[in-house]
């Protein structure tokens, strides 16, 4: 077997694809006097690493379970005038993760709190930070099961690992005093070490309808305030606009 032959294999079992499909390529290159075989490496290597961030970056926003792949850029500020896009700018910029700080997203149903908390969640997963989405009401489900099976720690030291966990929905359905007592152990986990973000259609002087415990509700919530930007939106539903919309041209 030629060395030729025998770099390809390494090449490959080394995991470098990029580097072996464009090799060819550049042996010519080198060969008609096009290139040093410094440059040659140089660019293979940067390509091989360009595919390999990319692929990381993809792998990353994948397992952080977001339930679109919706951005900022995709969002209709316009719709929502009320909203300040400079904020959400600057959430998109991570910043908010530097000082451990949390989001709270406040408003009705429809208005655009999971769009918008997806979009930090996808800027962070982009940037390759560890984070994860997920509905408050599985959230709840998954602590309860790992009580039920003595695996609750596990379960808590799961979720309180990413950077910035996304909870959705909070206050949709109540939340018993166990489950708000295992609750409290995730939040008070994460605690000024990573960075929640929360969306509720509930306004936060009334979720103590939410935790059927008052003392536990306070608590839950004084740690989600404490170092928090907390946005309250105001505006129109998408989705019924969206519906009437179709009402609209069916009726024309």
């Amino acid at each position: 077997m030629s060395n030729y032959q025998i770099l390809h294999d390494n090449l490959k079992e080394l995991k470098l694809t990029q580097m072996s499909i464009k090799l060819d390529n550049y042996l010519d290159q080198i060969n008609d006097g096009k290139i040093s075989v410094i440059d040659a490496l140089y660019e293979l290597t940067s390509k091989e690493i360009e595919v390999k961030n990319f692929n990381a970056t993809n792998a990353m926003v994948k397992v952080a379970g977001f339930p679109h792949q919706k951005e900022l850029k995709d969002f209709d500020f316009e719709f929502q005038p009320k909203i300040n896009k400079q904020q959400f700018l600057d959430f998109e910029s991570l910043r908010f993760l530097e000082t451990n700080s949390n989001i709270l997203l406040i408003g009705n149903s429809g208005v655009g709190k999971s769009h918008l908390a997806t979009s930090i969640g996808i800027a962070a997963a982009k940037k390759r930070i560890s984070t994860y989405f997920i509905k408050c009401h599985d959230l709840i489900e998954q602590l309860r099961k790992a009580h039920l099976e003595n695996k609750l720690e596990n379960r808590i030291k799961h979720f309180a690992k990413y950077r910035l966990l996304i909870i959705d929905e909070i206050g949709y359905l109540p939340i018993g005093e166990q489950e708000a007592k295992m609750f409290f152990q995730l939040i008070d986990r994460r605690y000024e070490k990573k960075s929640t973000i929360v969306t509720s259609n509930i306004s936060l002087s009334d979720w103590t309808d939410i935790f059927t415990d008052n003392m536990l509700a306070s608590a839950i919530l004084d740690r989600l305030v404490h170092h928090s930007s907390i946005v309250n939106i105001l505006g129109s539903s998408y989705r019924t606009a969206e519906a009437l919309s179709k009402v609209g041209q069916k009726e024309d």
